[in-house]
């Protein structure tokens, strides 16, 4: 069971990426954002700058090109992170057992102390949010787990030990 999770993982990761309605949203608007307002204010600096003349030494200039060539980029990865993008309906999130989207809690059996995670794609993942990753040591562990389970994940510190107390959907 486990290898057939982690083959399923495998083959989401190359041909998708899977992406909460929320993290949809997020991209969709920092997309917008840099095509409408940061492109134009990159276009004010430029234009400022070439104002200044001697564009060999014009480090005003040479920053808003690097700007502008870091901004296209980040326009073209979010571009292609919509068109594989597939988004989990919450509602067809099982709630007997862990899968993208679901919401977590463990309790760490060493500390006894209870913690909540959303299972997330690589592209939301964000432990400060409680966000982790399906590919993450802990998202691997968790993808099909039941209330009840068990969870050993490797980490630097040794094996840290949950026990899965609920899950639920966002």
């Amino acid at each position: 069971m486990i290898i057939e999770q982690k083959e399923e993982i495998a083959a989401m990761s190359k041909e998708e990426l899977i992406l909460t309605a929320e993290g949809l949203k997020k991209i969709e608007d920092e997309l917008e954002e840099l095509k409408t307002v940061k492109r134009k204010e990159l276009a004010q600096r430029l234009k400022v700058a070439i104002s200044y003349g001697d564009l060999k030494e014009n480090s005003e200039y040479h920053s808003a090109k690097d700007d502008q060539a870091f901004m296209e980029t980040r326009i073209l990865q979010l571009e292609r992170m919509l068109k594989i993008a597939r988004v989990v309906d919450a509602g067809s999130i099982a709630l007997d057992k862990v899968g993208v989207g679901s919401i977590v809690t463990l309790n760490d059996i060493e500390f006894n102390e209870k913690i909540d995670y959303q299972v997330v794609g690589p592209a939301e993942a964000d432990v400060a949010d409680n966000k982790i990753s399906y590919e993450s040591p802990l998202g691997q562990e968790l993808m099909g787990k039941k209330v009840g389970d068990i969870i050993n994940v490797n980490a630097p510190v040794g094996i840290i030990r949950y026990e899965l107390l609920e899950i639920k959907v966002y």
